[in-house]
């Protein structure tokens, strides 16, 4: 599987993005972009810091994702510049200076202390579309987020370049080595913990690398939807095995799950068969003018079809969609747009100036209501559990008789199953990144 190289894709993205700013700048009526990269956050009566996560605004400009109190300045017309601070300091490493095939692109200027960028930023401030949270403040340089300059350049941060493309690709690759990885371990009998140590190493990022925290769930807790407590001792029977995680490349997520059962014959993964047969039709139906909403909704009916086969629910799945049973089993949303976060932003936005599209009548958590289009990229995750909060819920609204109890006592020591891929729009349809990178690497182990 060849990768594309990012490297002589990045002008064209530059191009995109200084394109975006121009019209942001002018709608909001201000002359000039500014974007901290963040800073440090200590904890309470300490100088241990927190995780540093880097303004996705600033990374979408170039591939730095671990450089506090940094800053990239734009101005239509000129060249974007970098403030870029490389401190004095012998209790830590000093970052490099900015190297590589993108720093042609910049005007770059190195400071020594934070406080020495304010010199170098446009005045007056007044002037300038600050984009960040309030903990990067610098003087009178508080991010204010101006409403329309976010609107615009949210809503069009969910068309990806081919540049971003070509990064979100290598993350695929990358979470699916530990993917691998982490599946070996669970059949070789290892703890939660264990299985995670097994992928952070396979995919080479520690814990605060990776975009979010690894949901890794043996047996039942595979029915926690963000099952991230990582027990450190096996269980004295691993029946299935839930891994939710992804990896990053040069700011951009991958965000996968797969779910297996240690019985290659059971029932549990015929079930797992049949979810997963059915993820790949919900993602082949990705394509310009698809509305995500009506997917999320067809999710749910093909996903009560399968219960209803398994005789799970003795209702048709139109009755179990219509009576609100299918939410006790499927009760999160079927995705969400994906890249510079791993919930990117805008997954509701009505269009570039603004607005809101709701979420379907019953639905709460579903974080996408756009109209597909190409660039775009989201997940496709649905998803079937044995959660006894929502059985319960369920019974007592009177839907007891729609499901049979007994099945359910059969499925529930198994948790669920979750199965996740990432999807391209294109032009013509559906590009699927993430199962591409699995084929590649199951070729390669033969």
């Amino acid at each position: 599987m060849m990768l594309p190289d990012p490297a002589p894709l990045y002008a064209d993205h530059l191009a995109t993005l200084k394109a975006r700013a121009d019209e942001a700048l002018a709608r909001g009526g201000l002359d000039h972009l500014v974007i901290p990269s963040g800073r440090l956050h200590y904890q309470h009566a300490d100088d241990l810091g927190y995780p540093f996560y880097v303004n996705p605004q600033f990374k979408a400009w170039l591939p730095l994702t671990r450089v506090p109190d940094s800053w990239v300045v734009y101005t239509p017309g000129r060249r974007p510049t970098l403030i870029f601070l490389q401190p004095r300091d012998y209790w830590h490493v000093i970052p490099d200076a900015p190297s590589g095939w993108w720093v042609e692109h910049f005007d770059i200027q190195v400071i020594r202390t934070p406080d020495e960028a304010v010199a170098l930023l446009p005045k007056p401030a007044a002037r300038c579309a600050i984009l960040g949270e309030a903990h990067s403040t610098l003087g009178e340089y508080a991010p204010n987020n101006p409403q329309d300059v976010v609107d615009y350049l949210a809503y069009h941060r969910a068309f990806k370049t081919p540049y971003e493309i070509a990064l979100m690709r290598q993350a695929q690759v990358m979470a699916v080595r530990g993917h691998r990885a982490a599946e070996a371990a669970f059949r070789n009998g290892a703890s939660e913990f264990d299985i995670h140590m097994a992928y952070c190493t396979a995919v080479g990022q520690d814990a605060a690398e990776l975009p979010y925290g690894n949901i890794i769930g043996l047996n039942e807790h595979a029915a926690v939807l963000h099952y991230t407590e990582l027990g450190r001792q096996a269980p004295a029977q691993s029946r299935s095995f839930l891994i939710d995680a992804g990896a990053s490349a040069a700011g951009y997520a991958s965000d996968i799950t797969r779910t297996y059962a240690a019985d290659a014959g059971s029932e549990f993964q015929a079930m797992i068969d049949a979810v997963d047969a059915a993820q790949i039709q919900m993602g082949q139906a990705v394509g310009p003018g698809v509305d995500y909403k009506q997917l999320h909704v067809d999710a749910h009916l093909r996903l009560m079809g399968i219960l209803k086969d398994f005789g799970v629910i003795t209702v048709s799945p139109e009755a179990a969609v219509a009576s609100g049973v299918s939410a006790a089993f499927f009760p999160h949303g079927l995705g969400h747009s994906i890249g510079l976060q791993v919930h990117d932003v805008a997954g509701f936005a009505a269009s570039d100036r603004g607005g809101r599209i709701e979420r379907p009548e019953g639905h709460p958590y579903l974080r996408m209501t756009r109209v597909l289009a190409p660039g775009m990229v989201v997940t496709i995750e649905p998803g079937l559990y044995f959660i006894d909060m929502l059985l319960e819920d369920a019974k007592a609204a009177g839907h007891g008789a729609a499901i049979d109890w007994d099945r359910v006592a059969h499925f529930k020591p198994f948790g669920g199953i979750r199965i996740e891929d990432e999807v391209l729009c294109t032009e013509t349809g559906a590009d699927n990144l993430t199962r591409p990178a699995f084929a590649d690497a199951s070729s390669h182990s033969r």
